[in-house]
């Protein structure tokens, strides 16, 4: 089998010859072929080159249009800081929508319209010429706390699920549409999979998630699969209160960050779920050796059970030692 196959089969349940193994690179992979990471994350063509680097050289099944949250936000209108060798970063301090009046003069912005969205959709384009039906492509959207905290800043957010909820769900129903159509460009580009980054989402209890994160979760996914996508959920940080309802999005691949027992997520997700992670990526993956690092995917593994995909809690730091990484090559492919 190769990637693509291999990711797909377990996907739709069937056998494989090996693990299939998805670790998120982004630093990483750029300085794979030695390049600084403001280019990285602004010009597609270097990305796609630090991709295909990275999945030869430590045998991924797949690659990723994946490069930092700022992408949409940037394009409608955000101010974002750019630097030489670190990721954009949003301007928290003058969010776009520090005055809420705002939202109702904003437009979402067109997925091809030349600026960064654009550039995520190239990729894709790049991407499916390079290595498509050979490895799993995958695209990347913001989810709906997370877009909704990069326009009006994570802590006005926060404050506003209580004092203005209304806003809230405008603001949500805002961020769906564009993101829906943001992966409906990348789908027709050519990807295979869109994972959906909800960092925010971690923050909130359950009973806000329930309320107001979850709803648009569930209606952002259900949108992908109607245009005939699969989906991967990854929600940085811990997520153990919120389990169960991420469980009930029907999304491919939950990926988990390693605050999260397996354990416990298989148990609150269901036998047919296909998890995905989650060695702590600086503790286990960064700090370890190949033989620990074995070790603890061989433990991520024994708890999750089947089906399961290797990977790291989030993204590989960009100076973790490639046998490291290795490692977690090798006991993808010793393992089903």
């Amino acid at each position: 089998m190769n990637g693509y196959e291999r990711i797909l089969a377990k996907l739709d349940g069937r056998p494989t010859d090996t693990l299939p193994l998805m670790p998120i690179t982004m630093m990483f992979a750029a300085d794979q072929i030695g390049v600084h990471y403001g280019r990285y994350a602004r010009d597609h063509r270097v990305l796609v080159e630090g991709q295909l680097a990275t999945a030869e050289r430590f045998g991924l099944d797949y690659v990723s249009c994946i490069s930092d949250p700022a992408r949409e936000a940037a394009d409608c209108g955000a101010a974002i800081h750019y630097f030489d060798d670190q990721p954009p970063a949003i301007d928290e301090t003058n969010s776009l929508l520090g005055d809420k009046s705002v939202l109702a003069r904003l437009k979402a912005p067109n997925p091809l319209g030349g600026e960064r969205m654009h550039d995520r959709v190239q990729a894709a384009v790049l991407l499916r010429q390079k290595v498509g039906g050979e490895l799993l492509i995958e695209g990347w959207i913001e989810g709906p706390c997370a877009e909704a905290a990069d326009l009006r800043g994570i802590n006005r957010l926060m404050l506003d699920f209580y004092d203005d909820p209304q806003f809230v769900r405008d603001l949500m129903e805002f961020v769906l549409e564009m993101e829906v159509r943001f992966a409906k460009a990348q789908v027709e580009a050519g990807v295979d999979l869109i994972g959906v980054g909800d960092a925010a989402a971690s923050l909130v209890g359950p009973q806000i998630y329930e309320e107001f994160v979850l709803p648009y979760e569930k209606r952002m996914v259900d949108g992908l699969h109607a245009m005939g996508t699969r989906v991967r959920l990854h929600i940085c940080g811990n997520t153990n209160r919120i389990l169960k309802g991420m469980g009930t999005l029907g999304c491919e691949i939950v990926d988990l960050d390693f605050m999260v027992p397996l354990a416990k997520a298989r148990e609150a997700m269901g036998p047919r779920q296909v998890l995905l992670g989650n060695l702590n990526p600086v503790a286990a993956l960064r700090h370890g050796t190949p033989e620990s690092v074995r070790a603890a995917v061989a433990e991520c593994h024994c708890q999750a059970g089947a089906p399961y995909i290797v990977g790291a809690g989030c993204e590989v730091p960009r100076d973790t030692p490639p046998e490291n990484v290795l490692a977690l090559r090798d006991y993808a492919r010793s393992a089903k």
